[in-house]
């Protein structure tokens, strides 16, 4: 199986892009396209480079120091299954899964992915935070973390799935360590 990517080597030690020192997986293709986008360059379909999963499976490997990995792109719910491939192969590795995507959780993903639902159910069962909801230049906010928009969410997915109710993540818990 091969997966699209904006960058043929995933991008460590990363501390903007979810909890921790992270590593980042620039998915390739994005049909939101926001105006004002952190990274344009990911938007098309076409561009990027095409890697067997198996190859970034060694990159994953190869990491040191890194506390997760994160889905970013372009946006990921756009290739579920070489995503669910890698989700399953980063929690092996016992790494926690931040997942970014211009979808609104319940609109979009619950209400509209059924064509795949059954890839994407299996693919958020092993996220742990998702941020949700497209980037709107109207609600830029500089002073938030790890999002770009006040409409964006930090979803919990572990407590929100075993809810059934929406649960934002918090970093109490990292505070409560310091």
């Amino acid at each position: 199986m091969e997966i699209r990517l904006a960058s043929p080597i995933l991008q460590a030690d990363s501390i903007v892009d979810g909890e921790g020192v992270r590593a980042v997986l620039w998915t390739q293709g994005c049909g939101h396209k926001c105006l004002g986008c952190h990274n344009p360059s990911t938007h098309s379909f076409d561009d990027g480079i095409l890697l067997d999963i198996e190859e970034v499976k060694a990159q994953i490997d190869s990491l040191e120091g890194q506390d997760g990995i994160t889905l970013s792109g372009g946006d990921p719910m756009y290739q579920v299954d070489a995503c669910l491939e890698l989700a399953k192969y980063i929690k092996s590795k016992k790494m926690n899964i931040w997942c970014y995507t211009g979808y609104d959780f319940e609109k979009d993903i619950l209400g509209r992915m059924a064509e795949q639902w059954e890839e994407t159910k299996e693919m958020l069962s092993y996220i742990d935070v998702l941020v949700d909801g497209p980037f709107l230049a109207e609600e830029k906010d500089l002073s938030l973390r790890f999002r770009g928009s006040r409409n964006q969410r930090l979803i919990d997915l572990r407590q929100t799935l075993a809810s059934g109710q929406i649960v934002l993540w918090t970093d109490w818990q990292t505070e409560r360590r310091s």
